[in-house]
């Protein structure tokens, strides 16, 4: 596959998580309403809620500065270039396709902060008391994403 393919390839894999991401986002906040709801629970360990993320993963830096969402927007558009590059230079379609879901959710999260100065994270994992932050579809394709790149390494490690 050539560079062309490659970006259609990357494009077609981003631009599918993106819009999920944004599509789940806008049907939870204006349809649903999740925000005037008390959490909404789907089963015993799962649960809708509405959470605002002001920072980077389980909101560290959430109270850094008030340009902090304007800095994470720089941030992820500079590593997502990064890793548009690096999937173009691939000649391994998983490990492209790990990089096209960072990148499709890193846009979808950049586009939160740059509407709301916050990310918006719905679902909400736990057992008892016990839970994981709240997150969303740009989370879980980045999470998916760089587990793909991780088995991509281990399975095809770099030539010294």
């Amino acid at each position: 596959m050539n560079r062309p393919q490659h970006l259609f390839s990357l494009m077609g894999v981003a631009g599918t998580i993106f819009a999920l991401d944004q599509l789940s986002k806008w049907w939870l906040i204006e349809i649903f309403g999740i925000s005037q709801r008390a959490p909404v629970h789907l089963c015993d360990n799962f649960a809708l809620v509405m959470a605002w993320n002001k920072g980077v993963s389980f909101s560290m830096l959430a109270h850094a500065t008030p340009w902090m969402p304007y800095v994470l927007v720089v941030m992820a558009l500079v590593i997502s270039g990064i890793l548009v590059r690096l999937c173009l230079k691939s000649p391994n379609r998983w490990e492209r396709v790990g990089y096209a879901m960072v990148v499709g959710g890193a846009l979808g999260n950049a586009i939160d902060r740059l509407r709301f100065g916050a990310v918006a994270d719905f679902f909400y994992a736990h057992i008892g008391d016990l839970g994981w932050p709240a997150f969303n579809v740009a989370d879980m394709a980045i999470c998916t994403g760089v587990g793909l790149l991780l088995l991509s390494m281990v399975k095809h490690p770099a030539r010294p």
